[in-house]
């Protein structure tokens, strides 16, 4: 990270000496531990697979981050932080460190952070509200500080652990799942854990005790400090980037839908041991696993050009189909396209709303631009709030793009087919495309050319393969409600798997990805590769 990239940090390390739990923040007017700056998005992620996190919302506009690695001296530090022009990303990385230590993260975030933390078998401590939050434990207990009137939309789930609540508005009835609306209820917050308990706390007061702040513990020195003594004034320093921050290779995220070849069903209950990943031939460490169960956000990018009432009124049908058929948990939003892109609907969990958006979908005028309504859905997904969700796009259209040769009298979009095809391989979520058949006999040579379908189906099909995602053709549109079906169950079939590629090198060449299972009939479907920009 060079002092010339624009990232002005103000960056402060404190490693602190303590018993292994998580660590304890320092007092809110303590100006120890890394100090960074948030995204004008307030977009956070944090990860940490080896312990726990605890996070604090104050009504400070920057984060500060402290590390406790109990009683370990290092030679770098295991905490990455990578500050790019969206996002804020935190990570733990095992290396440096005794495989027995655990690597523990107190966080400080802003009121106005969209928030999202995922750990493995550590336990995930939040106290207060922020602007979006989505915390998710594989193994880990997660406990979560709230009052009611913090207003808050609030989903609760686990797949074989418990959920508690102290708040009256909020009680768990022993099931798995716990949803409702504190205050207005006006942002996100998600809590997630495959086995651990979730505990939901009414908050406390606000406590007087001063917490003394961490120790500062220079790279490569041991420290003899008893634990619990506090640091003078000036042993916090101002440290050079360089000595503590790594800005380390992004982490790449694949997501496979796995098919028993014989029966060409879907392969359901793989755990993390039945993967194997490759990246040019060389086994790659897979950081994290989201199973089947794990929750999308999924956008319904739908056609519109040229489509008569009649013909949006079976569009309409065939998206109520697809809300009734998608998971409960999966968030879904609607946008229609013509010539530019219209959200009917945002990402949301209210299928009372959705129907009711999906009633109000009427024709749409202007030239076909495909491309350009692809290019902005992936952009909503990408500076959507850090939610951690698994996300995936399903467009349906006939591909004709007013740019492809043979389609007449149209501007077509402003994005080259290309530089589409690039930004699909490097977006982390799937795409599925739907190609509609409208094909009609030229009589004209102002009308759209059989070359002009053909293309139109062949790029369609080569969407989806970047995507990731399967391709379906529809020769009615009367089938279409069966295809988005399909798209459905296809998506009760993928796992998601995230890497940092052992080569380091961003040098835009194409990096081949291949993943093997246990099971030998199985075989995994995905992407089949990226560029290292």
């Amino acid at each position: 990270m060079s002092r010339d990239s624009g990232i002005h940090l103000r960056l402060l390390l404190m490693l602190f000496i303590a018993a292994p739990c998580a660590p304890v923040l320092a007092s809110q007017d303590s100006e120890a531990g890394i100090r960074i700056d948030v995204p004008d998005t307030g977009r956070i992620n944090i990860e940490n697979y080896y312990g726990a996190v605890t996070t604090e919302v104050w009504d400070q506009k920057h984060v500060v981050v402290y590390a406790s690695i109990p009683g370990a001296p290092f030679r770098r530090s295991p905490i990455v932080i990578e500050k790019k022009e969206d996002v804020l990303l935190i990570s733990v990385l095992r290396t440096p460190i005794d495989p027995q230590v655990e690597i523990g993260l107190a966080i400080k975030v802003p009121a106005t952070a969209q928030v999202g933390i995922n750990t493995r078998g550590g336990a995930i401590s939040f106290k207060g509200a922020a602007a979006g939050v989505s915390l998710k434990s594989s193994s880990g207990e997660v406990r979560v500080e709230l009052s009611p009137a913090d207003n808050l939309n609030l989903l609760v789930r686990t797949t074989t652990g418990s959920i508690t609540s102290e708040l009256s508005s909020l009680k768990s009835d022993g099931g798995r799942v716990l949803s409702g609306r504190l205050g207005s209820g006006e942002r996100p917050f998600r809590v997630e854990s495959e086995s651990g308990a979730i505990s939901i706390l009414a908050k406390a007061s606000p406590s007087t005790d001063r917490v003394a702040p961490p120790v500062l513990i220079k790279p490569g020195v041991s420290s003899t400090i008893a634990a619990g003594v506090p640091a003078g004034t000036n042993d916090v320093e101002e440290v050079d980037e360089g000595d503590i921050i790594r800005v380390d290779s992004q982490l790449v995220t694949l997501n496979v839908s796995v098919i028993d070849r014989t029966t060409n069903r879907g392969v359901m209950g793989l755990v993390e041991s039945d993967f194997r990943l490759f990246e040019d031939g060389t086994q790659q460490k897979i950081l994290r696993f989201d199973s089947t169960s794990a929750p999308f956000d999924l956008w319904l990018l739908i056609d519109l050009s040229g489509s008569t009432r009649d013909v949006v009124k079976l569009i309409r049908q065939a998206a109520l189909r697809f809300v009734q058929a998608a998971r409960p948990s999966d968030r879904i939003g609607i946008i229609t396209f013509a010539g530019q892109p219209t959200v009917v609907s945002p990402v949301t969990l209210d299928r009372g709303r959705l129907k009711r958006d999906i009633d109000n979908i009427d024709t749409a005028s202007g030239d076909t631009k495909l491309y350009d309504a692809t290019d902005f859905a992936i952009d909503r997904l990408q500076s959507r709030s850090a939610t951690n969700r698994r996300t995936a796009i399903v467009l349906m259209s006939d591909g004709l793009d007013g740019t492809v040769p043979g389609v007449s009298g149209q501007e077509g979009s402003k994005l080259p087919y290309r530089e589409l095809i690039s930004k699909i391989h490097e977006f982390d979520g799937v795409l599925y495309t739907i190609w509609l058949n409208t094909y009609y006999e030229a009589l004209h040579p102002q009308d759209t050319q059989p070359e002009a379908f053909d293309m139109g189906h062949d790029r369609m099909r080569e969407l989806s393969e970047a995507g990731g995602g399967a391709f379906y053709e529809v020769e009615r549109l009367e089938d279409l409600a069966g295809a988005y079906e399909r798209v459905v169950a296809d998506l009760g079939t993928m796992y998601s798997l995230a890497y940092r590629p052992s080569n380091k090198a961003r040098d835009g060449q194409w990096r081949s990805i291949r993943v093997s299972l246990s099971k030998p009939t199985a075989v995994a479907r995905g992407k089949h590769g990226y560029y290292a920009n």
